[in-house]
């Protein structure tokens, strides 16, 4: 079982007005294949940081499909939700403190403690930030 990022579900779903770079569509197929995967069962791990994310982007872009992806993440029996607890929160701040020349993100260190804590080491995400951190490897394909 793999951990997903917010950008996957980002990138998979909205779709900007802006012409997209030649990077930038492969990136929306690849994302819209994983997020296909898992709508036809492939068990994923999530924070609620990470759904709280997702909720936020997709209600701003594209409100009729927010609702579908909120539902299907919060009632999906494969998906294992994880809480965020305080002690995360504090933990993930220690994490980006430590990799600060990186610049990684309060909910990317979520979901990278998140990981740690239950086992996982495989991370669905675009974000190159999880290739600086040890004992996980981003999966983007």
């Amino acid at each position: 079982m793999r951990f997903i990022d917010a950008s996957v579900f980002i990138h998979g779903i909205i779709n900007p007005t802006r012409t997209l770079t030649e990077k930038e569509v492969k990136m929306k197929e690849t994302a819209a294949k994983i997020v296909d995967r898992i709508n036809n069962g492939e068990k994923i791990g999530i924070t609620t940081a990470q759904i709280s994310e997702i909720a936020n982007l997709l209600e701003t872009h594209s409100p009729d499909k927010a609702s579908l992806v909120k539902e299907f993440l919060i009632k999906a029996p494969t998906v294992k939700i994880y809480t965020v607890t305080r002690a995360t929160l504090d933990e993930a701040h220690s994490v980006t403190l430590e990799y600060s020349t990186n610049k990684i993100g309060l909910n990317d260190s979520i979901a990278y403690v998140t990981m740690i804590k239950h086992g996982y080491n495989e991370i669905y995400s675009f974000d190159k930030d999880f290739d600086t951190l040890s004992g996980v490897k981003r999966i983007k394909n």
